[in-house]
């Protein structure tokens, strides 16, 4: 009974001291653990701070970058207006936007356009012109035509007239014939036929046609001292030159 009792008592203890070993691996393989989730929390927090560095090391890397883009574009403003320069002092513009090129161009189109109306608008103008100096032409060719026509008659009121005796001139005849030749001549001075002035004139082979040299006492020589055939101008032109005797 003695043995069996201690037999009983040392199971127990063995019991007993095992639950404590149990215990103590129990309580260490807590701490591993701890330790290890004290170890991964450490990890974390020290991969915070490394994103966190990158992200400021990131902004000033921006900050850093966009400060040297701002200097080199004022260092390429300020090359391009040293380029700018020529030897005469003067400088080139930039490039012009395209809107800018858009209304040059559509203002040159403009300007090409009110010449070529400015061109039409002065051919125009002298076609006028030529047209009218033609057409005063043709007017002053066929009125000299018709006046040469009249001339004759007026030669024969002259002669008519010139033939009417003292006796007669009182008469109603020749009064009659008297007013029509007055009112003949106004006519064709208001048409602008005008007699070409001849006795007393000096010689003008423009004007004067000399079928004959005479003597005279009272003119010298190359004077007009006879007038045998009445010439007459048109306007400026002359429509029939005046027979003439010069003095030799």
């Amino acid at each position: 009974m003695v043995e069996m009792a201690e037999e009983a008592g040392r199971d127990i203890n063995g019991k007993e001291s095992g639950k404590e070993e149990n215990k103590k691996e129990a309580g260490e393989a807590m701490e591993e653990k701890d330790m290890q989730e004290n170890g991964m929390e450490e990890e974390r927090m020290e991969d915070n701070e490394n994103q966190e560095e990158a992200r400021d090391g990131g902004i000033d890397n921006s900050q850093d970058a966009e400060a040297e883009m701002e200097e080199m574009a004022e260092d390429d403003e300020a090359e391009a207006e040293d380029a700018g320069e020529t030897a005469g002092g003067k400088k080139f513009f930039k490039k012009k936007p395209k809107a800018d090129k858009k209304q040059d161009a559509m203002k040159q189109k403009v300007e090409e356009l009110e010449d070529r109306v400015k061109r039409q608008m002065a051919e125009f103008e002298n076609f006028r012109k030529r047209t009218d100096k033609e057409k005063t032409a043709m007017f002053e060719v066929g009125a000299k035509s018709v006046i040469e026509k009249i001339l004759p008659v007026v030669d024969n009121f002259e002669r008519g007239l010139a033939s009417i005796s003292e006796e007669e001139k009182g008469n109603g005849f020749a009064d009659g014939m008297q007013m029509i030749y007055k009112q003949l001549m106004t006519e064709l001075e208001n048409l602008g036929v005008k007699p070409i002035e001849a006795v007393g004139q000096e010689f003008n082979p423009d004007y004067h046609n000399a079928v004959m040299q005479v003597e005279s006492e009272e003119y010298e020589s190359g004077i007009v001292a006879q007038e045998l055939q009445k010439g007459y101008m048109y306007r400026e032109s002359v429509v029939r030159h005046s027979m003439v005797a010069v003095v030799q």
